[in-house]
């Protein structure tokens, strides 16, 4: 991979290469930031490269708060907000997947707005967003859910485990500084994971209803880069994790594959405002219900949402199609090829795999059905179809 680092506009100033993690600095002072806090979790927190990057923010007196995990919930952010109002900061740096891109959002909102994060649920606001928002920059260390460049943050409830989400435009980081190397130890099962994510939010996107040709040439590049280099990312943290030593080529390759998926992702998040369908409506229960990895939930459910769709765009299918392999002629091909793409990176081919009984879907349907991604998707999906499309998963 070229050592150049590209600026790229979506609108977000996003900053991508090979070291773009070393103009942090630069940035915060461009932004007048004088005292950050960095939002993290606490995997990357013992990264070997992570103590480098707090250190070269000491003249910005920054402090950590690591306390993020999993699927992200209010306790965290309340928690990283007391941080934030302790250490009076006026800036973030939200370092990690998607779970510390959502917290640090939520945590920039609440610093200068009143009541409950949930006051400022997307659709169902009791409260405006009408105040401040302080500025973030983010570094992406998955490739998943794009959220760096996204509007918005998805937190679940500690309780039940429902998913809000609120969003603002003012919620988008400043500058993303995407920066390949710090996927380079991203383990086998999680670069597959958050790369089947970043390919969800791809095809929903494209086969969102709605009019929006710059989201859906977004889309169909994401999807061609999905392809050229998810298996190869994962192929790559397998022979890593199995100790293999890389020579100067190999490692080259190795970034250069890590870099196309840090775009796909990027890509997906951005063309997903259009909007997403039925697939992630599934996942979204699956993560409600048994607090299942996003990207793994939209791995598994893929297929069956999939085939559910293929007979309401077979137009849209042939294309998506075409773009992984050239002489396609039906859509079927494309929906064949996620099936061996999730098989040839390891993701799991049934719901049973997670623990879930196909005799007690009763809570899953109950929640999807509640969801608001499946409007948009380009079948219409009742109540008797949710329990299809998880049946079909199994």
């Amino acid at each position: 991979m070229s050592s150049t680092i590209y600026t790229y506009n979506f609108p977000t100033r996003i900053r991508f290469g090979p070291r773009a993690r070393a103009e942090l600095t630069a940035e915060l002072t461009t932004l007048g930031i004088e005292r950050v806090i960095i939002v993290t979790d606490k995997d990357v927190a013992q990264l070997p490269w992570f103590p480098d990057l707090e250190a070269s923010l000491a003249a910005f007196n920054a402090v950590t708060f690591s306390g993020v995990w999993g699927n992200p919930v209010v306790s965290q952010v309340m928690a990283g907000l007391e941080a934030w109002k302790t250490h009076g900061a006026d800036g973030i740096v939200a370092v990690g997947g998607g779970a510390p891109m959502d917290v640090a959002k939520a945590i920039a909102l609440m610093a200068n707005h009143p009541g409950h994060l949930f006051d400022y649920e997307d659709g169902n606001s009791t409260r405006p967003i009408d105040q401040l928002i302080p500025p973030i920059v983010a570094i992406p260390t998955t490739a998943g859910t794009g959220s760096e460049v996204g509007r918005s943050a998805v937190i679940s409830d500690d309780d039940t485990h429902a998913k809000k989400i609120v969003f603002d435009p003012q919620l988008l980081p400043k500058v993303v500084l995407a920066d390949p190397e710090l996927l380079l130890g991203l383990p086998a099962k999680i670069t597959a994971a958050t790369g089947m994510d970043a390919l969800t939010h791809l095809i929903e996107a494209f086969l969102a209803k709605g009019f929006n040709p710059l989201c859906d040439g977004i889309a169909l590049e994401g999807i061609y880069l999905v392809a050229q280099n998810l298996k190869a990312c994962v192929d790559f943290a397998r022979r890593s994790q199995a100790g293999e030593a890389f020579d100067e080529a190999t490692a080259a390759a190795h970034l250069a594959v890590r870099g196309g998926m840090l775009n796909a992702s990027m890509m997906g998040a951005i063309a997903f405002q259009k909007g997403l369908g039925v697939t992630h409506s599934c996942a979204h229960a699956l993560s409600t219900v048994y607090d299942t990895h996003h990207g793994l939930a939209n791995g598994i459910m893929l297929p069956a949402a999939m085939r559910f769709n293929l007979a309401a765009a077979p137009e849209q299918f042939l294309r998506m199609a075409r773009v992984v392999k050239p002489e396609a002629t039906d859509g079927q091909e494309f929906v064949d090829w996620i099936m061996g793409l999730s098989e040839s990176i390891g993701i799991p081919t049934s719901l049973g795999a997670l623990g879930v009984n196909s005799d007690s879907l009763e809570p899953l349907v109950a929640v999807a059905i509640k969801d608001g991604c499946h409007p948009l998707n380009p079948r219409p999906v009742t109540e008797k179809d949710f329990y299809a499309i998880y049946q079909d998963a199994f």
